[in-house]
């Protein structure tokens, strides 16, 4: 038996909502750092970048899950909704570290951010992406939309992720590896499915 099939075999064991558990590990050390003042001497900036930075994470690493079961065929299938959901969550937190931490429900001033800087308009937009697909991830959803109408809607993750990289690289205003790597993997990830959509396409229009 291969390390793959044993892997596989192992986490047939561990249910999915364990995802979640591990998923809010993070979340956990960052509130204690927070609580310890461990966060530096800009305690807001670094928990939003931190948090920001997670949800960008765990959307690269939903995009992971479909290429490793085909290349190398590890299957973590039932763990892709948690961590789409904790992405989500982590997304949620940073945006309302921004608007209350770091802006102060200043709406004036935040109107004028969500306009005028566009490093903040793509950051919105990624999330606004991410709102419908966070809210169609239930079972429910997929009985009511069907597997196709289902599955054409979540292809916004192909434009969010490399949005959410792009964000992440117009925040810092320079060039470091970091931002570059997350963007180039989104960009590569999305890249690797496209034959796959034009493939679906292809036999959505033949029927």
């Amino acid at each position: 038996m291969s390390v793959v099939d044993t892997l596989n075999r192992g986490l047939r064991r561990v249910p999915a909502g364990a995802a979640y558990g591990i998923g809010l590990l993070p979340l956990g050390w960052l509130v204690w750092r927070a609580i310890s003042g461990d966060l530096g001497v800009d305690p807001v900036k670094t928990l939003e970048h931190r948090l920001g930075l997670l949800a960008l994470q765990f959307l690269v690493a939903g995009l992971c899950v479909t290429p490793l079961r085909r290349w190398a065929g590890l299957n973590l299938i039932r763990y892709r909704r948690a961590i789409g959901l904790i992405a989500f969550l982590y997304a949620v937190l940073h945006l309302a570290v921004w608007v209350s931490l770091d802006l102060q429900f200043r709406w004036a001033e935040i109107g004028t951010d969500l306009t005028r800087r566009p490093y903040i308009v793509v950051g919105m937009a990624a999330f606004v992406l991410m709102v419908p697909l966070a809210v169609t991830s239930n079972d429910a959803s997929l009985r009511r939309m069907g597997a196709a109408g289902w599955r054409r809607l979540h292809q916004l993750v192909y434009a969010l992720v490399p949005l959410s990289a792009l964000h992440f690289l117009m925040v810092v205003k320079a060039w470091p590896w970091e931002p570059i790597l997350y963007l180039l993997a989104a960009l590569a990830l999305v890249g690797l499915r496209l034959p796959w959509i034009r493939r679906r396409a292809a036999i959505g229009a033949a029927r």
